[in-house]
């Protein structure tokens, strides 16, 4: 093995050891689902020390919504990464006990890794002339690991390939930022170096009954918190972009992953995109209708909008900016600062037209419904698909 797949594997916890749950032969229908969980912690450790206590409410709330939803793949953003057990922890601690009167639930499978975000680049990224603040790492953060990634699935999985390391310039046609003179906003001692990924983009390999499905998971930048620039619309935009050429072998040739591997997925591949993308296909300040990228794929099935009547009622009752909005509120699976966000739909599970899709749908009760509780965990609410093998 080469050196540098060496050091990238090292940087995931790979957990394979815990009981296999049965799989019935035949077919059978697979959730996926992806979930912000939004801890917003400001500390390292903090979430290792949570997932120890064992009682935390907000992580007992996440492990409820799991338990009530049952995905069978399950991507959960912001969860903060650490060279420690934090998976194992989260499952017996949380998920393997009942939470406020749910069924247990257990993931044999898991992975975590390393991601941009609060990564020192050594440069001034945001270009205010004072070096080390969480702008100035490869992706924001307080520290390294905030706002990571952690996949827990019922079946076998192995990183197949990340790409946290692509430079963002090596993107033809990239979309980097430029002044109003059309000069380029980032230095070239900066532009040559940074990084595309605000995250990781990770190509996770799921292997279900023998069959290969290739798990995209990523969390873009949202596209705000800049000037007029755009620098984190373009970058989001590009982030997302990654992924539509990643699944496309004309568009794939210039991608390279961090252990050197160029190219994208074969023609025919199963595959399911998801994660928090920062992106809603109607309204709010994404460039260039980003997700379109993706909604709009030849090769993805978008056919299936997941819905809830809690979104809906959330609009209708919040007011404010929902009202100004296009797109269907039931779409919507973030609920946002209603004077000057409102509600929105960012979070996706994107299967590939390879796959049977058979229902979809957002974990958002309605105040009437059961699970209405569990609401205010997180602004943004989980999302699930179903695919029939």
């Amino acid at each position: 093995m080469r050196t540098a797949q060496f050091l990238f594997l090292l940087l995931f916890n790979l957990i394979l050891s815990l009981p296999a749950q049965a799989i019935d032969d035949g077919n059978q229908n697979i959730r996926f689902a992806t979930f912000n969980i939004a801890m917003g912690l400001q500390s390292e450790g903090e979430l290792y020390q949570r997932l120890m206590s064992g009682d935390d409410e907000a992580l007992r709330k996440v492990a409820a919504v799991i338990q009530k939803v049952r995905p069978d793949v399950l991507l959960l953003n912001e969860f903060d990464y650490f060279e420690l057990d934090s998976a194992v922890l989260f499952i017996k601690n949380y998920l393997e006990i009942p939470q406020f009167g749910n069924d247990p639930i257990s993931f044999p499978h898991a992975l975590n890794g390393a991601v941009n975000t609060g990564l020192n680049s050594g440069l001034d990224l945001n270009g205010n002339g004072i070096p080390g603040e969480p702008g100035d790492a490869w992706g924001f953060g307080k520290f390294p690991g905030q706002y990571g990634m952690m996949i827990l699935s019922r079946f076998q999985l192995s990183l197949e390939r990340s790409f946290r390391m692509f430079k963002w310039i090596d993107m033809p046609g990239a979309l980097l930022p430029l002044n109003t003179d059309g000069s380029s906003w980032y230095p070239e001692e900066i532009s040559k170096e940074l990084r595309l990924s605000s995250k990781s983009h990770w190509d996770i390999k799921l292997d279900i009954d023998g069959q290969t499905i290739h798990f995209l998971v990523s969390h873009p930048t949202p596209p705000v918190f800049d000037g007029p620039e755009d620098r984190n619309g373009a970058r989001n935009y590009d982030e997302i972009r990654l992924w539509a050429d990643y699944i496309d072998s004309r568009q794939s040739g210039y991608i390279y992953d961090d252990a050197g591997v160029e190219g994208g997925l074969p023609d025919g591949s199963k595959f399911v995109i998801a994660g928090d993308l920062n992106a809603d296909p109607d309204d709010g300040d994404s460039s260039g209708k980003a997700i379109m990228q993706l909604l709009g794929h030849p090769k993805i099935n978008a056919s299936c909008v997941p819905l809830s009547e809690g979104a809906e009622e959330a609009s209708r009752e919040q007011g404010g900016k929902n009202l100004e909005h296009s797109g269907n509120p039931a779409a919507d699976t973030g609920d946002f600062n209603d004077e000057y966000t409102g509600n929105m739909r960012i979070d996706y599970v994107l299967p590939s037209k390879t796959l049977t899709v058979t229902a979809c749908g957002v974990f958002w009760p309605a105040s009437d419904q059961p699970g209405h509780d569990l609401s205010d965990v997180s602004d943004h609410h989980l999302v699930w698909l179903d695919i029939e093998l």
